[in-house]
């Protein structure tokens, strides 16, 4: 944690290698909860930059308050993906089949693949909030069971119980589907 914040210190300062030190330990984890989230990566891939725009823009006022600098960077990935979500009930799309787009090699394999990518987004839409973010933070942003819980303002074994009901959860609704 002291060195984390040693690097935050270091951005706010405008230090380019602190932000991108920042940047690069981040971002995947961003992307991965983001896409869960959204199901769509073109669109992830621009709102995880967004993310980090936002943040680089006002990183000068985050205070610590003894929770990772990570947490913040969720909550505003967060606030987008409400923002982004939003946006869109109001307005249909199509969406681009990005596996024709692309021209995969082997697009049998590549259609199942996005196939099964489907089921799970549907299936962890069927999910309570509290679980679907549990998910996210879990798998999608490789979050450890108590930064997930400082994150969520909750304690490791509600986490636990929260990780073990939406699970459980997905199972039933996978084997059903």
């Amino acid at each position: 944690m002291q060195n984390e914040e040693s690097l935050v210190r270091r951005a706010q300062q405008h230090d380019q290698a602190a932000l991108t030190q920042i940047y690069e330990e981040n971002f995947d984890k961003i992307y991965r909860y983001i896409v869960l989230k959204i199901g769509e990566k073109t669109e992830a891939e621009d709102m995880t930059q967004q993310v980090f725009l936002s943040a680089f823009r006002s990183i000068s006022s985050f205070k610590w308050q003894g929770t990772p600098f990570s947490a913040w960077l969720y909550r505003i990935a967060h606030n987008q993906i409400v923002d982004y979500l939003r946006k869109k009930s109001k307005r249909p799309t199509v969406p681009l089949d990005e596996s024709l787009a692309a021209g995969d090699s082997n697009p049998g394999q590549a259609v199942e693949q996005k196939l099964d990518n489907e089921r799970l987004v549907l299936a962890t839409k069927q999910l309570t909030q509290a679980q679907q973010e549990v998910i996210s933070l879990r798998f999608a942003g490789e979050l450890p069971l108590a930064q997930v819980a400082r994150i969520m303002g909750k304690s490791e074994g509600a986490i636990k119980a929260l990780q073990h009901s939406a699970i459980v959860s997905l199972r039933k609704i996978l084997a059903a589907g």
